[in-house]
């Protein structure tokens, strides 16, 4: 059985660094007989969290006027998920925070001590891209702070991390240099 694989979206630019990345991990996950779901979350209609906390119990967001239901499917469907966002002010975008918060009930139970986690065996690969050079995009807190705030999140859910390509200094760049593609193919390769 080939795995499965969601390659999430989420920057805005279509021909984008991140983007560009996204598309490489694609092709290569294809070419190596993996079943790849992508969804671009700005062509999702992902409502905002309301903090009810009815989620946990339930196991997923109770709001239902959305796409989160079929997203939260494609989650729990996959064994890799691909997530591709670049920094913004040093955090993941908005559209990606949101989709963290929404997906808290089907990533996490609450117990009275520490959350259990819902996702145990899955792995996630994070691509990003920043415009700070290295190693200043570390030491300020800009690619640092994104992979924080991602790597808590799938630590909670029990998903664990096969791998992270940060393609740094992309102001003025028009193109991805090469040595992030290799990078991408070698976590991929790896899975």
């Amino acid at each position: 059985m080939s795995k499965i694989v969601l390659a999430i979206q989420g920057s805005f630019k279509k021909d984008g660094h991140t983007t560009s990345l996204l598309k490489s991990a694609v092709k290569q996950a294809e070419e190596k007989g993996y079943e790849v779901t992508e969804i671009n979350l700005f062509e999702k209609n992902i409502g905002y969290c309301h903090g009810c906390n009815a989620c946990l119990k339930a196991g997923e967001c109770v709001l239902k006027n959305d796409d989160m239901g079929e997203i939260t499917g494609l989650v729990r469907e996959a064994d890799v998920i691909i997530l591709a966002a670049p920094v913004y002010w040093g955090n993941v975008p908005a559209i990606v925070k949101n989709l963290f918060d929404r997906l808290r009930g089907a990533a996490m139970e609450e117990t009275k001590t520490f959350p259990r986690p819902r996702l145990n065996g899955k792995k996630y690969v994070l691509i990003t891209s920043c415009s700070t050079p290295m190693p200043f995009a570390e030491l300020f807190g800009q690619s640092s702070g994104l992979k924080r705030v991602t790597r808590e999140f799938f630590k909670t859910a029990g998903v664990k991390c096969a791998g992270t390509v940060v393609c740094d200094n992309t102001i003025g760049k028009s193109s991805v240099p090469e040595k992030y593609y290799r990078k991408v193919e070698k976590i991929i390769r790896g899975l």
